[in-house]
């Protein structure tokens, strides 16, 4: 095969970004392939450090056991709760009235918010009557999974 040729495959395959190619032309069989293995971290130690340095795998952490007590909500009401992972908006627009204040009564199915989730506005609704007692979360906050909102009294 001609050297030109291959130069041309090899240019070929780093732009690509394929692994590997394979060519049989005329009887003559070329293979190219890159080779993607990543460098192994690597850890010096001094005679008067070995004991004291890092380990190579951190520590996984724990996901919070269920005797553990969470964070109580300060007052007395139901708690509306982050159903997902987002970003909080507390209207529909930056420029927009929120949907909903502290003192407003809301009934069960009213719009309190909306959430945002990988570019979805996901509108949170009331899932109990009565009066806005306190708003727990800033306009614009990223807010977790079970995350209390609201409380409604």
């Amino acid at each position: 095969m001609d050297l030109r040729k291959l130069k041309k495959l090899i240019d070929l395959v780093e732009e690509s970004g394929i692994s590997e190619l394979e060519l049989t032309e005329d009887g003559e069989k070329v293979r190219i392939s890159r080779n993607f293995t990543a460098a192994a971290p690597v850890q010096h130690f001094s005679p008067m450090h070995q004991y004291a340095a890092a380990p190579l795998v951190p520590p996984v952490a724990t996901a919070p056991s269920a005797t553990e007590p969470t964070p109580a909500v300060e007052e007395d009401g139901h708690v509306v709760k982050s159903p997902m992972v987002g970003t909080f908006y507390r209207s529909p627009s930056p420029d927009a009235k929120a949907f909903a204040e502290v003192g407003d009564t809301v009934a069960a199915g009213d719009t309190l918010c909306i959430i945002e989730a990988m570019k979805l506005l996901n509108e949170i609704e009331a899932d109990k009557a009565g009066v806005i007692k306190k708003i727990l979360v800033d306009n614009g906050q990223a807010v977790e999974y079970g995350e209390p909102l609201f409380i409604i009294g």
